[in-house]
Order: structure tokens, then sequence, then C-alpha cells
């Protein structure tokens, strides 16, 4: 019999720790869940370990190194899997359970559909792992980078609740949400993408090749050349000079210092405090926040999990460091005993209403539908707000595309008329 040290999370979210004797880490886990608990790490004692590998070797000569398993965060053996196959290998796997076939034979199923890659590596691994006695959510716990802290928390509410086939359908429709609310987004700046990128280009060769034979035409003349004239000219050499790879390399310089910056804790939490400030962006970025933690949290709730941990979840997932902080606000206020609108309130993140819904909701016993009702709300007003931005930017991007090429025109073909007007006289 062994002993194994544990760290878990109680029912209302307090850490816990000790240690319990079991043959394996399996029945330890399981040992430690009858208490209530949710076990976050779990490993042989080093004592125990060392005294058995003695025993085995006959020398004693092992060291007692000890078993350490991480619940939720080891085991990672998978790349990374698309939102896109995911939503549907979950909606696939939603609809056989719902028709009756067993867990294993489903990921059998969904295994053979599945194009090479890593969706179906991770999936051979989950069907040999329940195929050995674990569970779904412990087996696609294994591979983080392929199913999410929301993903297996969600299935394994199921599994407790006995609701697997409702708790797949729900994650699927929320899925399928977010993936939409992206996709209107990512569609909306394309357009407005691909013509800034041509233009600068075509502007680009404009100062390299068409500018420089205007010069060469301008210094044989000999004359004064206009101010608008000049300042093109002097552009030009820029360009020719080297500015050529300034303009083509800042947007990739640009995007590793950000990341960069991201890539510290006090540098996210700057950088997302400047998006929600910037004039549209910052609207579009606040309402897909509150929208997606929204639906995330109401999800949770709605598939039985507590709220405490289904906040730290939604934390990890939010997409922003600002609500992120403020949600760990709202978990330490509920675990003190308050309310989930009131520390929400306080944090001054969110509108008003989305406080006023909130607090309705836990009045009412309703509050994963209330955070639904937000979500759909904030979905659409982010839809109506891209839609209205794009019709904006094209007229906006026209006018500016028409000052560029009006510049250039005008600077080239004030010297020419000039020289005209002289060989007229």
């Amino acid at each position: 019999m062994a002993t194994f040290v544990y760290e878990a999370m109680n029912n209302v979210g307090q850490p816990e720790k000790g240690e319990i004797e079991a043959p394996t880490s399996a029945e330890a886990i399981g040992k430690i869940r009858a208490k209530g608990f949710f076990p976050t790490t779990i490993k042989e004692k080093a004592g125990a370990a060392k005294k058995k590998g003695a025993t085995a070797g006959g020398k004693g000569e092992t060291k007692g190194r000890g078993l350490n398993i991480t619940i939720g965060g080891g085991g990672n053996r998978v790349g990374r899997v698309s939102s896109k196959l995911l939503t549907q290998m979950t909606r696939q796997l939603s609809t056989l359970i719902e028709a009756g076939l067993p867990i294993l034979r489903s990921l059998r199923i969904l295994e053979e559909q599945q194009k090479p890659g890593s969706l179906r590596v991770a999936l051979r691994m989950v069907g040999d792992d329940v195929e050995s006695g674990t569970t779904l959510s412990e087996a696609m716990a294994r591979h983080p980078k392929a199913f999410t802290a929301l993903y297996t928390n969600m299935i394994r509410a199921g599994e407790l609740g006995g609701v697997l086939e409702v708790v797949l359908k729900r994650l699927a429709d929320f899925m399928e949400k977010s993936e939409a609310l992206k996709k209107k987004v990512v569609s909306a700046m394309i357009y407005p993408a691909a013509v800034i990128t041509f233009s600068v280009l075509i502007v680009t060769m404009i100062m390299i090749v068409v500018v420089p034979k205007f010069q060469d035409i301008f210094t044989k003349m000999g004359k004064n050349l206009p101010l608008i004239t000049e300042i093109l000219i002097t552009a030009s050499k820029f360009v020719v000079n080297g500015g050529w790879a300034i303009i083509l390399l800042s947007p990739l310089a640009i995007w590793g210092a950000l990341k960069l910056i991201r890539s510290s804790a006090g540098g996210a939490l700057a950088l997302d405090s400047v998006k929600l400030r910037i004039p549209i962006m910052g609207t579009i970025v606040s309402k897909t926040s509150v929208a997606r933690f929204a639906r995330t949290l109401g999800t949770l709730l709605s598939a039985g999990v507590p709220i405490l941990e289904a906040l730290n979840i939604t934390r990890s997932t939010c997409g922003n460091m600002v609500f992120a902080n403020a949600l760990g606000k709202v978990h330490d206020g509920i675990r003190e005993g308050e309310s989930f609108a009131e520390p929400l309130r306080h944090t001054k993140v969110v509108e008003p209403m989305v406080v006023n819904m909130i607090d309705v909701g836990e009045e009412t016993g309703e509050l994963d539908n209330m955070l639904e009702r937000v979500a759909d709300n904030y979905d659409e007003d982010v839809d109506n707000i891209v839609s209205g931005m794009v019709s904006l930017l094209e007229p906006i991007m026209v006018i500016t595309l028409g000052t560029i090429v009006g510049f250039i025109v005008i600077a080239l073909f004030m010297p020419m008329v000039a020289l005209l007007q002289n060989m007229g006289k």
C-alpha cells in the first residue's frame, strides 16, 4: 500500500492538502474525490517510494523520486487542435452519444473519420485510455493542448451528473457560437486589411520605380521644383535607400514587440487596458470579452460545475487580463460570502445593465440562463458594430487612397506643366 501526498480544491474553492493510502494513483484520486475534493496534484510520498524501490531491487539503490501526477495538466503529448475541427468533433460526439452508442465506440468512429493530424492522434490516445478504464474527462485532461480546461471540466461535470450527452450538446452549442463570433470579426477585417496591404505595396513600387525616373527628368530641366515635388522626391529617396524594408518589416517588428510585452503579466494587463481605450476597437474588444466570459460561465454553471471552479476556468479562458482580474475579485468576494453582482459592480469593467441582469439571475436562481442572454445580446451588439465599422471604413479608405494618388500625380506633373508653359512662351 503506497502513501500519496495530494493537493486539491474543496467544494467552496479552498485549497486542501493531505496524505492518503492507496495501491495506485488512480485509486488515490478516487478516494480524494470521494471526500468531495477536486485533486489538482498527487505524488507518491518520497519515503514510501524509496522503500518500495529498495524492496524491489534488493540493494536499496533506487532513488526515491516518487510518482508525480498533475491532474489536468500533465501528459502533454498531443499538439494543438484547431478550434474549427474540435467544434465539429464535439457536435459529432454529442450526436453519437445521444444516439446511444458507447463512448469508446463513438471515439473510434470519430478517429476513423478524421484526417491525419493532432486531433486524430488525440482521439486514438483518449480511446486507448478509456479502454483501459480511465474516465473520458481524465483521458482528455492528459492532452491540454488539444482539450482545454473548460472542455475537460465540462466533460467531467457531465460524467458526475450522468448527463454527458446533454453537456456535450451544450458544449457544442457554446463552441459553435464562439466560432461564429470569431468568424464575423475576422471576415470583417479581411477586406480592409487586404486593401491597406495592396495599397502600401503599390505606393512603395511607385516610389521605387516611377518617381526616380521623373526625378532624372527634373534634374535635366535644371529648374527649381515646387515644394510638393521636393517632398515627394525626398520620400522616394528614403524608400529607395532602405525605407522599403522598414515599411515592409515594421508590422512584423510591432507584432514581435507586442508579443514580448504580453509575455509578462504586467505587460499583458497594460496592453489589454490600452486596447479597451481605443475608439471603436475598444468597444468591440470589451463587448467581445463580456460575451465570451458570460457564455463560458453560463455554460459551465448549466453543466453543474461549482461556481468558484467555474470562475477559475472562465478567468483563464476570457482572453483579456482586465476582465480576468475582475473575475478574480468576484471569485474572492463569493468565497467570502458576497454575491456575484456586488464585487462585479465594484470592478467597473462591465455596464450596469450586465450587473443588474446577473443580480436578477442570482435572485431568481436562473444565473446560467441570464448569463446566456447577456452573451447573446453582446454578440448581436458586436455584429452590428463590426458591420457599421466596415461600412465606415470603405469611404475612409477610398478618400485616403484618393488623397495619396492625387498628391503623387500633382507633385509629378506640376513641374511638367511649368515646363510646357515656358516652352509655349
